[in-house]
């Protein structure tokens, strides 16, 4: 029992000090950082087709030792342009923002990495889903780093509210697996599986994007089977890469 429980500490303690340590903080204070475009999303001028993108990049400062900020974007048929949909807690509520920053700017001097992305016919219908769903978003009022509710709450909502997306987030997005007390069971973000969570603080998911992942204290660990890789707490994914 005690080897387990050392070996249990050292498979989410190991990742995240790795984390801590290969972070290199912003050189500028935030009013400073960059939020320039990274280049990632398509030219809305050149592309007709509806598209959906999901993205997730490094917090601002010391969290961004420990955690990713997600978002997403959509642009429908014909549209001239993306709009885009995140939660930010400045500012104060309500904590849903529509086009806070570029569709693909950095977050504050942190790259974006492109989670998801859907494009096609179909995905107008999906678009139609996704805006249901921000607007359905049931913490607009309150917002908590950690645990939850906090951006990745909001990017986990929608995938559960639009299970079509099959949004796999990272195990550093610190908040998806937020549920309130009165629900503790829900869909798996990628609508592909279900998990059980007491505020994001102690839970468990199966899914078939995600695989199996335990959460402690708000930081998550765990197997993808699928397409082999572990998901470890800091570092995110480690191992074959998801297709978007």
């Amino acid at each position: 029992m005690s080897l387990a429980l050392l070996l249990l500490v050292a498979f989410l303690m190991a990742p995240l000090a790795i984390s801590i340590a290969t972070h290199t903080p912003a050189a500028v204070p935030w009013y400073q950082a960059s939020l320039e475009s990274s280049g990632l999303a398509p030219d809305p001028a050149k592309v007709h087709e509806p598209v959906v993108q999901v993205y997730a990049a490094r917090a601002y400062g010391w969290r961004g030792a420990i955690a990713v900020h997600t978002w997403i974007i959509v642009k429908r048929a014909g549209a001239p342009a993306f709009t885009r949909y995140d939660v930010v807690g400045w500012g104060g509520a309500p904590v849903v923002r529509e086009n806070y920053a570029g569709v693909d700017a950095l977050w504050y001097g942190g790259r974006p990495e492109l989670l998801l992305e859907r494009r096609g016919e179909e995905v107008e219908a999906l678009i139609d889903d996704i805006e249901s769903a921000v607007v359905s978003y049931p913490f607009v009022q309150s917002y908590r780093s950690w645990p939850g509710p906090n951006s990745n709450t909001f990017l986990a909502h929608i995938g559960r509210s639009v299970p079509a997306l099959r949004l796999d987030l990272p195990a550093n997005a610190i908040g998806k697996d937020y549920l309130p007390l009165t629900a503790p069971l829900a869909r798996a973000p990628s609508g592909t599986g279900l998990q059980v969570s007491l505020l994001g603080i102690l839970g468990v998911l199966i899914g078939t994007e995600e695989g199996v992942e335990i959460d402690m204290l708000g930081l998550s660990f765990g197997i993808d089977f699928a397409r082999p890789a572990l998901r470890l707490p800091g570092l995110g994914r480690v191992g074959l890469g998801k297709a978007h």
